[in-house]
Formats: C-alpha cells, structure tokens, sequence
C-alpha cells in the first residue's frame, strides 16, 4: 500500500485579496480584447477592505481539498527563506497535508500576489519567483497512487521534463494534469509527454480549445481532439452551463450544484472542481459519481472569500449530495 494517496504539484502563494468598491472602478469592454478593470488612473482610490489568505494557488488548493476529503496528501512545492514561506508552511500543516516536499530557497522571496476583487470576480497581479526547481527523492513506502500537477512558473519548464520522466518510471502512479497558464503557454508539443500520460485531463472550455485546437463551439470536436493527445478522461467545464467528461466510451454532462445564494468570490471555483473530481476518482469513484461529487464542492468555494475556506469535508459534501434536486444529475449528450 503507497504511503500517499495523492502529491500534489505546483507553485504555492499568499494573496491579498483588496475588496474595491462597487462605486470606486468599473468594467469596460473592449472589442478586440475583451473585459478590462478600470479605476481612476492618478490618483488616491479608497478601497473596503484587505483580507489576506496563505498558502493558496492550483496546486495548493487541490492539496487543502484531498486532505479535507479524507486523502492523505503531500505537497512538492518552493517557498523563499522568508516569514511567508514559514507561513504558509505552518497553514499546510494545520490543513494535515504533508510538507515533507516543500523546499526552502535561501536568498528568495515566496510568491505574494495581489487580487483586485471587484464584485465578485478577481484580477490577479502575479509575479513569480524563479526558483530552483528540483524534483525530490520518493521513498517507496512514500510513493504515492496519485499525482496532481497543476500550476507552476514560466521559469520551471526543464523541471516538467524531470516529472514526466519520473512518472514513466513509476508507471503505476496515475497523474491528474491541471495545467496551469505558463503550462499552457509553453505549448502542447512541449508537454506532450505530460498530456500522453494523464489518467485525468482537466479544463475549462477556452483552455480546451487553446490546448487541443478543436472548435471552440463544438464540445465533441474538443474531446476528440483532447483524446488524441493520450489522457484517458477528459472534462472540460463551462461555467453556467456545468461539465463535460468523457472516457473515450461515454460523455456526460453534469449541470451545477445549486447556489445557496449569489457567489462571494469565484477564485478556486475550477481548484475546486478538478480537485473533487480527482479525489472522487482517487477514492475508486466512477464517471458518473466523480462528476456528481465535483460542482457540490465549486458551489462551496465561492461561497467563501479566497479558493480554500469553503472546501468540504467528505462527510459535509455527501449531506449535500443527498440533499441535491432530482435533476442533479449526469446525462449523455
């Protein structure tokens, strides 16, 4: 039996979340580029309030949910030799997941971003460190049966090069693939080898066009394409209009899990989603009940401020799960 059920990877960051004020910016569109925050340029602009959460990002949310689903998790991330760093530290400890991975970079500073919340949506202000990406030993009574890569910087793309061989190694350990920005931006034919290996793929619909090349509008075409790549589930998700999976023998989509009222905040919605999903199916799941578990758990994160103070337990996301409308349910398409 693997010591971890699941290791997640990714970069870890705290964000400052400054609530602007309905009245103090406002959201313009553009037609060549599309929705842009504005605030009165030169000039002193109040704002509500500031909340601070530690320890967030892709892969570090995904952590925060395993462990809160009963999984036991470990975390291989960086964090600079700062007080943040031992922060955030100290806040993965106190959510059970496992730090043993987490490296501490002498003479850098750990990721800080600031999050413009207007509303209840967000735009990020992000700056990564550069670290030194370094993939550590796994012990064999530590492998795990799992691994979820998500976000990570720019700067890190040899280290891809040094997990994907890892896993080839280790042929048994399934890989959940959330990729992140900088992941996406290096190119499918520079990750192939990542996209080949998934057991999971996961993304939202624009992210499914720009990875796979497949028509934007045509969710079928978007699978075929995804599937050509080489994971063996895909699920794209769609916003209001909930999620697409498929096994290469059925598709299904799942509309969303009831809102109790309208969201706080959207940051770690698709975290949230993806994390559940892959728990689900960590657990032994199949198709149908990963897609049921997974919108129960987005609907509860933006409930909340920030992408972790509304991840469930198994126990809360089951109550839930049997308290959903009839209609809540997976359906071929």
């Amino acid at each position: 039996m693997s010591h971890f059920d699941v290791l997640s990877i990714g970069d870890i960051v705290t964000d400052a979340f400054i609530k602007l004020m309905d009245d103090q910016a406002q959201v313009v569109q553009d037609d060549k580029d599309g929705e842009w925050l504005a605030i009165p340029f030169a000039t002193k602009v109040p704002f509500h309030h500031v909340e601070v959460v530690k320890a967030v990002g892709n892969a570090s949310n995904a952590a925060v949910a395993f462990a809160r689903l009963g999984l036991k998790t470990a975390f291989v991330t960086n964090v600079g030799a700062d007080d943040e760093g031992r922060e955030m530290i100290k806040q993965l400890g106190k959510e059970d997941v496992d730090v043993s991975f987490v490296r501490i970079n002498p003479g850098k500073k750990s990721n800080y971003h600031y999050v413009l919340w207007y509303k209840d949506e967000r735009t990020i202000l992000i700056n990564h460190e550069e670290y030194n990406y370094r993939w550590p030993h796994i012990d064999k009574d530590e492998m795990p049966r799992w691994v979820y890569f998500s976000s990570i910087s720019k700067h890190a793309l040899p280290y891809h090069d040094k997990v994907a061989d890892w896993l080839e190694d280790h042929p048994e350990v399934h890989l959940a693939l959330q990729p992140g920005t900088f992941q996406m931006e290096a190119g499918t034919e520079r990750l192939k080898r990542l996209y080949k290996r998934a057991s999971i793929l996961i993304l939202n619909r624009e992210e499914a066009a720009l990875v796979g090349g497949g028509k934007h509008e045509d969710i079928h075409d978007l699978f075929d394409h995804l599937h050509a790549l080489g994971p063996q589930v895909v699920v794209i998700t769609d916003g209001p209009d909930g999620a697409y999976a498929s096994d290469g023998k059925q598709r299904l989509q799942m509309p969303l899990y009831p809102d109790p009222g309208p969201p706080v905040d959207r940051t770690g919605a698709g975290d949230s989603f993806a994390s559940t999903f892959v728990a689900a199916a960590a657990k032994g799941l199949n198709l149908e009940d990963a897609l049921r578990w997974a919108p129960i758990n987005s609907m509860s994160v933006v409930q909340k401020v920030g992408a972790q103070a509304g991840l469930l337990t198994e126990k809360q996301l089951q109550k839930l799960l049997h308290d959903a409308p009839k209609n809540y349910v997976p359906k071929p398409f």
